[in-house]
């Protein structure tokens, strides 16, 4: 746990980053649309696909935001694409610092919806947590995003704007003319913010692929994890599509547990769910599944949960990630106990798999895991009615 009298900061980011009304924004393109854009400007066919090489490599390798800048293209060029384009992120509206390091954006994206991002500093990597939709319409009784209702999916624009605007803030961008600097201070990313990104997938999608094209940020697909919580026709594609690391939300052991813990459930139970992970691993070439797990006092945190657990995921290649319940105000559940956590998590390393104990970061700033939910979509719902909610 971190010191309760670590200072928390805070402050508001005043860059601009509106995009002008009408102009297509050349974020979040993919290669293939930005190359058919350009053509429409009136780029020469046969120079479309050069062009498209540059501009990418001042956008997601040099971090240029202004076309006067990409100064290996003619002045008349570089007009031509301020005319018709702009480079545009969403909109820092606020910046805190958690005790621990931990960073949480709250940025504005079109129709003044906001969504929460979280970077994680950590001695041997620098994780940064992105948001897919606005709100989640999965209602998962102990996730505080849940109890916000779904506005809208994200573009690929405003997922992969996430990551540029997590790296200006880090500095991150490499400086013309200097060493290259080998310490990636974000160098993984994690779905696992606001939303489902497999109800969001070709957006998701197509932003992974930004993030992991050779020639701008170039994370390994090995560095990049989606958690969904079992949206099991769109599992598959996930591997031949993106080929990403997998996490599932699993948290109980029975469908009638899970039922009221991820509702998803009820659409697709635990057997076709587990069916669809034994096949993920092949497929995406991954090297395990991710099984994420909150301990929740007195509802899934027993011996029975632990080894009915190992049974169910027997056959597939995976680590259990137990997460200690982080509360939010109103919420329906109580965190396990810490000798409760270690003996569930004893009992699932002596079965051959890993089983670490995330430690909670970032909760002085509610962005721990569970936690996020932006202040002005905020659905209001008293523990009663969430409790209700959740069949409790």
């Amino acid at each position: 746990m971190m010191d309760a009298q670590a200072p928390i900061t805070q402050d508001v980011l005043t860059i601009p980053r509106k995009a002008a009304e009408g102009l297509p924004n050349l974020v979040g393109m993919t290669r293939d649309g930005m190359r058919d854009a350009l053509i429409a400007a009136g780029t020469p066919e046969k120079q479309a696909k050069m062009r498209v090489g540059q501009i990418w490599q001042w956008v997601y390798h040099w971090g240029v935001r202004d076309f006067a800048k990409m100064t290996n293209l003619a002045k008349d060029y570089r007009a031509m694409l301020a005319d018709n384009f702009v480079v545009a992120l969403p909109e820092v509206v606020t910046r805190q610092v958690s005790g621990d390091g931990t960073r949480k954006y709250l940025v504005r994206i079109a129709g003044g919806h906001e969504v929460e991002v979280v970077y994680i500093p950590e001695t041997d990597r620098g994780t940064l947590c992105i948001s897919s939709q606005v709100g989640c319409t999965l209602t998962c009784s102990f996730c505080h995003t849940g109890t916000q209702k779904l506005v809208r999916n994200l573009t690929a624009a405003e997922i992969i704007g996430q990551v540029l605007v997590a790296r200006d803030d880090l500095g991150e961008w490499p400086v013309q003319g200097t060493p290259k600097d080998e310490v990636r201070l974000l160098s993984n990313i994690v779905l696992m913010g606001m939303g489902e990104p497999l109800y969001n997938f070709e957006n998701v999608r197509d932003a992974m692929k930004i993030a992991m094209d050779p020639d701008g940020i170039q994370l390994s697909r090995r560095r990049i994890t989606l958690s969904t919580s079992g949206v099991v026709p769109e599992i598959a594609r996930t591997a031949q599509e993106i080929g990403c690391q997998l996490a599932i939300s699993f948290h109980a052991t029975t469908d009638e547990v899970r039922d009221k813990l991820v509702p998803i459930n009820k659409r697709w139970p635990l057997a076709d769910l587990l069916d669809a992970l034994r096949t993920y691993p092949k497929v995406s070439n991954s090297e395990r599944i991710t099984f994420e797990y909150v301990m929740l006092d007195g509802v899934n945190d027993s011996d029975a949960d632990a080894h009915r657990l190992i049974k169910l995921i027997d056959g597939i290649p995976a680590k259990i990630n137990l997460i200690p319940f982080n509360e939010w105000p109103g919420a329906p559940y109580k965190r396990s106990s810490n000798n409760r956590i270690r003996a569930f998590a004893d009992i699932i390393y002596k079965a051959g798999y890993a089983s670490p104990i995330r430690t909670p970061r970032g909760e002085d700033i509610m962005a721990a895991c569970g936690q996020l939910k932006s202040a002005t979509e905020r659905a209001r719902k008293s523990k009663a009615q969430i409790a209700q909610e959740a069949g409790l």
